[in-house]
């Protein structure tokens, strides 16, 4: 990809399709941003997935977790501002804080930047926990973007949300009699939170109680050797310390606390599918089902799995991929 925003299209999208494996830095908001697209064949629509985090960047593990998907799709990963290789190439300025408006702003610019780079006339957006927040925003403001929203482990109301989360956590490690997790959940308190290292503390705590009720993800999922050099694992871990910083805030007051997604209206013009953990503990998915409920749109479809929680596994992956294929793909054969 050219360091250039809107350039003419890839060769590859002009004559007879074929496969696609671009990646780069382009200028998007402004500062040059690492994206990398792949696919087995140029005519097939584009995925833009939106990474969680923020700061967790999945680009380097696309291949061995997404690489399926790249038969039916162009897959796009996208190191979003503050994160991994965008990061290490344009690093924020002193004092420069994330805001999830500046954010949604560059996954739109980048939505139709795609579109015209390989000459389609929409995008699939496609977010996962933070991801599904910014992708909201994206949806939002710019629904003539995207053919569909695709949501996993779906975020809604920041407050409500670490409410439930907490309320469940104190009742499995009360009947657990778990005296260390309950040692951090009464030493944190209830939420919101006002110190940074609270949510970090329990986000611990609910990896463990996950790993007890759902499948690990495959051994095999791995980084592209491109993404294991020293300064790529220097400028992930150091992207990801200051995304995290924006987005708890040094006293509470990061973008999480601002999430609010019912807020901007819950009539979607386009068709919205999500896809939930059952033991999801950090954004429970009663959550996401009350939020669910509340929308109108097009098309809209809930999956509900009961060996998965927040974080991806084969069994979220593939429940993905047939929504994918099922719903979506269709919407983008009508002409």
């Amino acid at each position: 990809m050219s360091p250039t925003q809107g350039p003419s299209l890839s060769p590859s999208c002009t004559g007879k399709p074929s496969k696609v494996d671009d990646s780069g830095f382009v200028v998007i908001g402004g500062i040059e941003q690492w994206v990398t697209a792949k696919g087995d064949s140029c005519a097939n629509p584009i995925i833009l997935f939106i990474s969680g985090g923020p700061g967790n960047p999945l680009s380097g593990l696309s291949d061995s977790i997404y690489g399926a998907g790249q038969r039916d799709f162009i897959v796009v990963q996208w190191d979003q501002r503050g994160s991994g290789m965008t990061y290490g190439r344009s690093p924020p300025a002193p004092g420069e804080k994330l805001t999830i408006e500046r954010m949604a702003q560059d996954g739109n610019e980048l939505a139709a930047y795609l579109a015209k780079r390989y000459g389609k006339r929409k995008v699939i957006l496609w977010g996962s926990s933070w991801g599904s927040i910014l992708a909201v925003h994206m949806a939002k403001a710019h629904p003539e973007l995207f053919y569909a929203y695709v949501g996993t482990s779906q975020v809604v109301n920041s407050i409500e949300t670490q409410a439930a989360s907490y309320k469940k956590l104190m009742a499995l490690a009360t009947s657990d009699n778990d005296t260390a997790s309950l040692a951090v959940l009464n030493g944190v308190g209830s939420p919101p939170w006002t110190d940074p290292r609270s949510f970090g503390k329990v986000r611990r705590v609910i990896r463990k109680y996950e790993a007890k009720v759902t499948l690990p993800p495959p051994s095999t999922w791995h980084r592209a050797a491109a993404y294991t050099t020293e300064k790529a694992e220097d400028d992930y871990e150091a992207g990801e310390d200051y995304s995290f910083m924006n987005f708890v805030g040094m006293h509470g007051d990061g973008m999480l606390s601002q999430v609010d997604l019912p807020k901007l209206g819950t009539d979607f013009a386009i068709p919205v599918y999500f896809v939930e953990g059952a033991h999801d503990l950090l954004a429970p998915p009663e959550m996401a089902r009350h939020y669910y409920e509340s929308i109108t749109a097009p098309d809209k479809g809930w999956v509900l799995l009961e060996h998965s929680g927040h974080d991806p596994n084969q069994e979220v992956v593939d429940a993905e991929y047939k929504v994918l294929r099922e719903k979506v793909l269709p919407l983008t054969q009508v002409k």
